[in-house]
C-alpha cells in the first residue's frame, strides 16, 4: 500500500529534510485512530503541490507524532486545467460528486445555485453546506494520496457563471440533447477547461442560451443519462484521458 497522506500548514515544509510534528486534528487520526508506528512510512503535504516524504520516529499522547522527513517534493500543476461547476444536488448527493472528482482529478468544484435546483443554499444552513463539500474534497484527497487539494469555490448564480465560461479556455455544458459528444471535442493542451453539470431537473432553456452566449456549447457524455452526482465523475475521466493528463 501506498503512504498515508497528512495536511499540514506550508510551514512545516519549509525546513526540508528533519523532524517535523504532526499534531491537531490531523496527529490524532495518524495517532489514535491509523495507529502508525516508528519505522512506517507517511507523507505530508500543503495540498498545494508539496510532499514530505518520511518515517514516523515516534507516537506522543493521543494527538502528536515525530515524523522523520527525508525528502521533500514539489508536484507540478497539471494542464489543462479542470474545473467542474456542479449544480446543488439534492441530500448528500453533492458531498458525493465532490469525493469521486476529487478522485478523479478535478482541479476545482465550484457550487451553482441553478433555476431548477431543488436545494437551496442560504444563510447557516448554505454556509454548513459548502464546508460539507470542502470537507469531502479535503479528505478524498487525502485518501487518493493527492498533493495538490482541488479547490471548492463559493456558490455561484447563473450571472457569475457566465463570467466564468467566457474566461475559460474552454467551456461546455453536459446535456442529454447535445449534438456533441464531449470525447471528440477540441481540447487545449494548457489552460482552463470548465464544465457544467445541471441540476435533477436540468438545465433551463434560458440558462443554455446563456452559457451559448458565453461560449460554452452543450456536449453529451454517451447514449445513457447519468445523475447529477455521477456525471461530473464521468467526464473528469473522460477529460483525463483526452487531454493526457492519465497518460
Amino acid at each position: 500500500m501506498t503512504a498515508p497522506v497528512f495536511l499540514v500548514g506550508p510551514a512545516a515544509l519549509d525546513g526540508g529534510p528533519g523532524l517535523v510534528t504532526l499534531d491537531g486534528p490531523e496527529g490524532r487520526h495518524a495517532v489514535s485512530v491509523r495507529r502508525l508506528q516508528p519505522g512506517e512510512e507517511v507523507v505530508l503535504t500543503d495540498g498545494a503541490g508539496r510532499g514530505a516524504y518520511g518515517v514516523v520516529a515516534a507516537a506522543r499522547g493521543k494527538d502528536e507524532l515525530d515524523v522523520e522527513v527525508r525528502e521533500v517534493r514539489a508536484e507540478e500543476e497539471p494542464a489543462p486545467r479542470i474545473t467542474v461547476v456542479q449544480a446543488l444536488p439534492k441530500g448528500d448527493r453533492g458531498e458525493l460528486a465532490v469525493e469521486t472528482m476529487t478522485e478523479a482529478g478535478v482541479d476545482a468544484v465550484v457550487p451553482w445555485a441553478a433555476g431548477r435546483c431543488v436545494t437551496q443554499w442560504r444563510g447557516e444552513r448554505g454556509a454548513k453546506s459548502l464546508a460539507k463539500w470542502r470537507s469531502a474534497a479535503r479528505e478524498a484527497a487525502k485518501q487518493s494520496r493527492r498533493l495538490r487539494f482541488p479547490e471548492v469555490g463559493d456558490l455561484v448564480s447563473t450571472r457569475q457563471l457566465c463570467e466564468l465560461l467566457r474566461t475559460a479556455d474552454f467551456a461546455g455544458v453536459l446535456h442529454e440533447e447535445g449534438s456533441l459528444p464531449l470525447a471528440t471535442a477540441a481540447l487545449p493542451a494548457a489552460g482552463s477547461l470548465v464544465l457544467v453539470v445541471g441540476p435533477e431537473g436540468g438545465v433551463a432553456p434560458e440558462e443554455l442560451a446563456a452559457f451559448a452566449e458565453a461560449g460554452a456549447a452543450p456536449y453529451r457524455l454517451g447514449p445513457t443519462v447519468l445523475r447529477t452526482s455521477t456525471a461530473g465523475v464521468a467526464a473528469v475521466s473522460l477529460l483525463q484521458t483526452c487531454t493526457q493528463r492519465w497518460s
